[in-house]
């Protein structure tokens, strides 16, 4: 029997932290003039309001199993989305459901996919909490939670699990609340030195937080058209590169790396793995820009490494229109898309720690069959790969690659009256679930969604949500086993 009213409980914690951190964006909005003021504190009343009358209503509802904790983070994160767009259309920014729940979606779940055509036209308040949701959402809010939740007698391990899914369980600490709030000082600590040295690089105070929010959780919203192109500054470029390629890697190793425990940090597979490809990739696609452009050596290494690592970490910010290089060239930021950051990041996509073992796994499938007999195992970091997981990545992967391709038949039929409906519905769709936010076709790093009919933002939307928590959080709802008295 599924506890609803311990559901409901959770549910309402998590809209007055959200509803309190609402009240952020009201400095920016009197120090600009406050025309969105009024906007920005009634849609934190009614999100604080919402969420203290469903816990009070239900707080004596304590015990969370984990079928509990799988609907509170798809319920979570679905009526986060909701109260998110309260301020987009209060303050008249969007006027109509649809679009404003796309973007707040877009936000929360860190896809930086717009339907704002003039962002520099949004008022100061609403744009930093347009930033911001992407901020609560890169970490997650509900990891954040877990550190409140032993005030309320709460316990927080099945909603770390159903957050934080994924084929590795590292843990900081032993303690889980300890492990939310190690990550968190991680997290606001590496946020706090990008926001300070981007405004050393002279970007003002306003730009420095709002991009030092979705830089480190690989977002990629702007406050900017134009993205990052918009600065036309070298040194912020390289800046952000940087911190977008921490942001993709796995926050325990950061952790290590803080710590001075260098040897940790190389130990890990799956690390070398996304440095050594980055670090390959990057080279192969500055000397094809540098030949197929008039482009510096110094300005195609740039433009190249910062728009491979955008994508990889699935940022998704704009320095350069990658799609006009050469038709090749664009296949492989296609192909890009499909990768992620690492597992324990605030990157979406497959992750790299997937393709890592799935590759391993396949090379050694070729030595099962020259030695049958032989018991050979796939290892990670020295330590046995257990049948469960693999077979978990698996599935993943083969359940991840039937929805992009259903996925892309859905949206060609909705897109049927565009120039190039195919190549639009797959940059659509594999940027939606990847949690990238550019994507090719009419959805490339110069355009945004705010063309995709109604419909199709619907399913983007969904897509976005399914991503963000890795597919089994949400599609665990739709089996009837979820649902058994058991």
């Amino acid at each position: 029997m599924i506890r609803i009213g311990a559901v409901l409980k959770v549910l309402g914690v998590l809209l007055i932290v959200l509803g309190s951190l609402m009240l952020s964006s009201l400095p920016f909005s009197f120090y600009y003039g406050g025309e969105d003021a009024v906007a920005l504190f009634s849609s934190a009343l009614v999100t604080s309001f919402t969420g203290l009358g469903l816990w009070y209503f239900n707080k004596s509802q304590q015990k969370i199993g984990k079928r509990e904790g799988y609907l509170i983070v798809a319920l979570g994160w679905l009526s986060m989305g909701i109260v998110s767009m309260l301020p987009y259309l209060f303050s008249g920014v969007l006027s109509d459901f649809t679009n404003a729940f796309f973007e707040s979606i877009s936000g929360l779940t860190t896809t930086g996919a717009s339907v704002i055509n003039d962002i520099e036209a949004v008022p100061k308040g609403v744009l930093f909490w347009r930033s911001l949701t992407q901020w609560i959402g890169g970490m997650g809010i509900i990891v954040l939670t877990i550190a409140l939740f032993p005030l309320l007698g709460i316990g927080g391990v099945e909603l770390f699990i159903a957050e934080a899914p994924g084929p590795t369980s590292d843990k900081i600490h032993p303690r889980i609340k300890e492990t939310a709030k190690r990550l968190w000082l991680i997290y606001v600590g590496l946020t706090a030195l990008l926001t300070f040295l981007l405004y050393l690089c002279g970007m003002n105070f306003y730009d420095s937080i709002n991009h030092g929010l979705t830089t480190m959780a690989t977002g990629g919203f702007s406050t900017k058209n134009d993205s990052i192109a918009y600065f036309n500054n070298p040194l912020i470029q390289y800046l952000i590169t940087f911190f977008m390629f921490l942001a993709g890697t796995n926050y325990t190793i950061i952790y290590f790396g803080l710590k001075g425990e260098l040897k940790k940090v190389w130990k890990s597979d799956e690390f070398k793995t996304y440095f050594l490809l980055l670090l390959s990739v990057t080279f192969i696609i500055t000397c094809l820009v540098f030949n197929f452009t008039d482009h510096s050596l110094e300005q195609s290494l740039r433009e190249s490494v910062f728009q491979i690592v955008s994508i990889v970490t699935t940022t998704g910010f704009v320095s350069a229109d990658y799609t006009s290089w050469s038709p090749g060239l664009t296949l492989v930021f296609f192909c890009l898309l499909f990768i992620g950051g690492c597992a324990g990041s605030t990157s979406g996509g497959i992750k790299v720690i997937r393709h890592l073992v799935l590759i391993k796994n396949t090379f050694l499938e070729f030595k099962r069959l020259l030695h049958p007999r032989a018991l050979i195992r796939t290892k990670v970091d020295g330590q046995l790969v257990a049948q469960r997981v693999l077979t978990h990545i698996l599935v993943f992967l083969l359940i991840y690659l039937g929805i992009f391709f259903s996925g892309s038949i859905i949206m060609a039929m909705i897109l049927k009256n565009y120039d190039q409906p195919l190549m639009t519905a797959f940059g659509a769709v594999a940027t939606t679930i990847g949690n990238v936010g550019p994507g090719i076709g009419a959805v490339g790093p110069l355009d945004n969604f705010a063309h995709i009919p109604y419909l199709g933002k619907w399913f983007l939307s969904f897509l976005m949500l399914l991503g963000r928590l890795e597919l089994f959080t949400i599609l665990i709802l739709f089996t009837p086993y979820f649902w058994k008295n058991n």
